[in-house]
């Protein structure tokens, strides 16, 4: 399209430039042939001697074969081209006149000499009257050069445009089949370089979007778990279920049935929460918009009511300590108790009952501390136990990375030691919003807050195993 739009536009132009330059070159040629009869028409007048006029069309110059020839005087004339015919109609006419002849043109200029009247020719041959014959070359060269120039730049500049829109498609064609971690390398003209930032910053809304719901999911799957260990705990203070042993009358058979019916579907429920959880919880680190604030000690104080009440059917002793006054802290309120539910749950899902647990908040050195202690056997590898989907317990391995989420998105961080009270020590740092955090280690802090939990238990103070109440 390039090659054929050019070269119209160059024949358009060149065309008509080339007639113009060819017009010229001949109007030049006669122009000049006209100025040499001048130098004999002007002798002419002076003086009709033979010698006079022989020496004026030698001075004209030029190449003898076109110098001025006169005729109608004593003047030799053998080198005329000019008939007789059009020496008559100059005289008749006169005028001068230009005739074509073969070879090129005749200058016919009719001079007056009393009763004679002398014809001055001037022959212009063709190679004079296009003596710029070369300059359609000169032109054809322009316009292929011209031409030529358009293809390559346009080539280059659609070339990059192809290519652009070939990435973008390729790269829609694949988030269409799901690989939502394809992007896009913006080039090309201005309008595809914003096409592929908007469609970079459209994949990157897609995955968080994606990784928001499927957290989403997995945390109140894994929220379920709460109510769920309630109901495993209550099902499994019932009597037994074996009807093997002794005999029974009919209703305590439907009894103990009834009882084994229900196990089994907590068992079952607690896998399909398991299998969700797995399916649906995926790590995509995403750039988390501000957290929302709220009360460290008041969401502690709330979750704690529900958790004293199973504590004190299993007689488990657990204490709150700390949670008195107004902690703030960046993250927002559901998700924190979600953390908490999950590190707590851990504790009554394995742990004996009996085991005695406690929850400490603090503010030190920039951070908020929210620490888990229990009596129980503890974690023999922390660092497998943080690491996300694992687990030595055979769980899905959720419950401590959601602690960790929160805590990161808190700009904190969570650990695991050994307990004052001899089992697992998980403590959560929260960014305090309210302090500049020091630069401190973290595990430094947390040995400094289990080394007074055990200055605590050497004080001998003792545990209560009422409720916390509010305040």
């Amino acid at each position: 399209m390039t090659a054929g739009v050019g070269t119209l536009l160059a024949l358009a132009f060149l065309v008509p430039l080339g007639l113009t330059l060819g017009g010229q070159a001949r109007e030049e040629a006669i122009a000049d042939a006209a100025r040499r009869s001048a130098l004999v028409t002007g002798a002419l007048a002076i003086s009709t001697e033979s010698a006079v006029v022989t020496r004026a069309i030698e001075a004209s110059g030029g190449d003898p074969a076109t110098r001025p020839v006169v005729h109608g005087l004593d003047v030799d004339s053998t080198g005329g081209r000019a008939d007789s015919a059009h020496l008559a109609q100059a005289r008749e006419q006169g005028r001068s006149l230009v005739v074509d002849v073969d070879g090129g043109v005749l200058r016919l200029d009719p001079v007056v000499l009393g009763e004679r009247t002398a014809v001055v020719e001037v022959f212009v041959p063709d190679d004079a009257l296009d003596a710029g014959g070369g300059r359609w070359w000169l032109l054809i060269g322009v316009a292929v050069a011209l031409v030529g120039a358009a293809m390559l730049v346009v080539d280059r500049l659609a070339a990059r445009a192809a290519d652009a829109s070939r990435a973008l498609v390729k790269a829609a064609l694949a988030i269409g089949d799901g690989d939502l971690g394809v992007r896009v390398e913006p080039h090309g003209p201005r309008e595809l370089v914003e096409a592929g930032h908007a469609f970079n910053r459209m994949a990157e809304r897609l995955v968080a979007a994606r990784t928001e719901e499927r957290e989403l999911v997995a945390d109140l799957s894994h929220r379920l778990r709460t109510p769920l260990t309630v109901l495993r705990l209550d099902a499994e203070a019932l009597e037994s279920d074996d009807t093997s042993v002794g005999s029974f009358s009919q209703a305590e058979l439907d009894y103990r049935r009834g009882i084994r019916r229900i196990r089994q579907a907590i068992v079952t429920l607690e896998g399909e929460i398991d299998v969700l959880i797995k399916t649906t919880r995926k790590a995509v680190a995403t750039e988390a918009a501000p957290p929302a604030m709220c009360d460290v000690s008041e969401v502690v104080r709330d979750r704690m009511v529900f958790w004293a009440a199973l504590a004190g059917d299993q007689n488990r002793p657990h204490r709150v300590s700390g949670a008195q006054l107004r902690i703030p802290a960046p993250v927002p309120r559901a998700e924190l108790a979600a953390a908490l539910d999950a590190v707590i749950g851990n504790v009554f899902r394995y742990t004996p009952q009996g085991t005695a647990f406690e929850v400490a908040v603090s503010r030190r050195d920039g951070y908020v501390a929210i620490r888990i202690d229990d009596a129980g056997p503890g974690i023999a590898n922390p660092d497998r136990a943080l690491r996300r989907g694992t687990s030595d317990q055979g769980s899905t391995g959720l419950g401590l990375d959601i602690a960790k989420r929160v805590a990161l998105q808190a700009n904190g961080s969570v650990s695991i030691d050994r307990a004052h009270l001899g089992g697992a020590s998980v403590v959560m740092l929260l960014a305090d919003p309210e302090a500049t955090p020091r630069q401190v280690s973290r595990f430094g802090l947390v040995g400094r807050m289990a080394r007074e939990g055990r200055e605590q238990k050497a004080g001998g103070r003792r545990w209560p195993r009422q409720r916390p109440t509010d305040g």
